[in-house]
């Protein structure tokens, strides 16, 4: 039979309570406060010129929106139904946070960097532009390894595109124009706006269709939908990345739209969006396998993994084709740590303290990664996803075990793990209730919800 899980309420209720707090405001108040302060911090103290540029304009944008926050608790105290208080008031401070900490940045040091500066993009943003310009000439995107043992020292590093082929599509304007339009983080952001804005509108769709959900459900969906959104786009994490490098949140954005995907019911779909983030990085391979598994559980696997699998095979092929040990060497090699030079992805997280300051360290750390695996694969097989929220908690749980346990990792790949656990509130059917599955005493079998 089915029962509800009294822990699950609880926690459940506790985040509630503090999400809820002044209609929301509250919570948004903290995230607008404490992003900038973090600006701030990272304006005054970054090593890296591109965070400095950045959280010197981020830092009055994120200031912009707690006086706004704070003008908004101070209305909602004389007049608690003000429409300038409420769920699509919240919305508009997102979305200029959003321009004022994210694109306006962006456009700035992409303007800045059109003019001649040099330090006004990470290195990826290089790295992607120029896999755009060898697609367009050679059609493979990678150099092959005696190319990049050519190259000096010094440049061997960015001779390397550790990306899936379909990367190099928000390089090629800039090998078609050098302006500062063209520069790939334009374009990051105009895949991941466009991604979130099907993703939202998918989740909107669903809420409208469910003839049995209440005002109340409805706004409860509204508004973790809401917080969904912040954790993708204003949350630091992701505003830092998106306008310094960006390649990351093109991918997550797509990976958030097929959990959408799910929860609307369309297996199909959800398995093109994973599939096209597939397509662009490895990060999205293993939301794109527990998405599968959600889809034998709804007779829809085969939907699912056309597009899940079938897209990153698609874009993989001609790169193959073309020049195969160049494939291996960028693809392979280097995120394995045995290409010719060392990723510089270096943060203090478990497996890279205990891969550097251990013998056999990276023995270690590799079998941690492969039980935390093995773990997971259990967990799928003895409890398979049967809803998009639970598909989303798993990936957003296993790729924090993952990244906490690669030898080789940075900090900012936390945005995936953050943004999935934060999108699972936003996923679930209005009207539906939390349940767990337990044992039948009766016949033995046991019910999932």
């Amino acid at each position: 039979m089915i029962v509800d899980d009294p822990t699950a309420h609880r926690s459940r209720w506790h985040w509630r309570t503090l999400d809820n707090a002044a209609g929301g405001l509250a919570l948004d108040l903290g995230l607008y406060a404490v992003s900038a302060t973090f600006a701030a911090i990272t304006a005054v103290t970054s090593t890296l010129l591109p965070h400095r540029a950045w959280g010197a304009v981020a830092a009055v944008g994120y200031l912009l929106a707690t006086l706004t926050v704070i003008a908004q608790l101070l209305l909602r105290r004389r007049s608690p139904t003000s429409r300038l208080t409420g769920l699509p008031a919240r919305w508009a401070v997102t979305c200029l946070a959003w321009a004022t900490t994210t694109l306006l940045p962006l456009a700035w040091q992409s303007i800045d960097r059109a003019g001649g500066r040099t330090d006004r993009a990470q290195e990826e943003v290089l790295v992607v532009e120029q896999a755009g310009s060898r697609l367009l000439e050679h059609g493979t995107p990678y150099l092959g390894p005696d190319a990049i043992a050519a190259l000096p020292p010094g440049e061997q590093l960015m001779g390397y595109t550790p990306y899936q082929p379909g990367m190099a599509m928000f390089g090629l304007p800039r090998a078609l124009l050098d302006t500062w339009w063209t520069d790939s983080r334009v374009w990051f952001a105009v895949g991941t706006a466009l991604a979130l804005a099907l993703a939202v509108a998918a989740l909107r769709r669903t809420t409208a269709t469910a003839g049995q959900a209440t005002a109340g459900a409805t706004h409860r969906r509204d508004a973790a939908l809401l917080r969904g959104v912040q954790a993708a786009t204003v949350l630091p994490i992701c505003a830092l990345t998106l306008a310094t490098g960006g390649d990351d949140l093109p991918v997550l954005a797509l990976c958030l739209l097929a959990l959408a995907f799910a929860a609307a019911d369309r297996p199909g779909r959800a398995g093109l969006a994973v599939g096209l983030a597939g397509a662009l990085k490895l990060f999205a391979w293993p939301v794109a396998l527990v998405l599968i598994v959600w889809g034998l559980t709804r007779r829809a696997g085969t939907r699912v993994a056309l597009g899940a699998i079938g897209l990153p095979i698609a874009a993989l092929l001609p790169a193959l084709l073309v020049d195969r040990d160049a494939l291996t060497e960028n693809v392979l090699r280097f995120p394995l740590g045995h290409g010719l030079v060392t990723s510089p992805a270096q943060s203090p997280f478990p497996g890279y303290l205990i891969a550097s300051a251990l013998p056999a360290g990276r023995l270690i750390a590799a079998g941690l990664l492969v039980a935390a695996g093995v773990a997971i694969a259990v967990r799928l097989a003895r409890r398979p996803p049967r809803t998009a929220v639970a598909t989303a908690l798993i990936c957003g749980y296993g790729l924090l075990a993952a990244i906490a346990l690669m030898p080789t990792t940075r900090f900012g790949y936390l945005l995936y793990p953050l943004a999935l656990l934060t999108w699972a509130p936003a996923l679930h059917r209005p009207g539906d209730t939390p349940t767990v599955a337990v044992a039948d005493e009766g016949s033995g079998r046991t019910t999932s919800a």
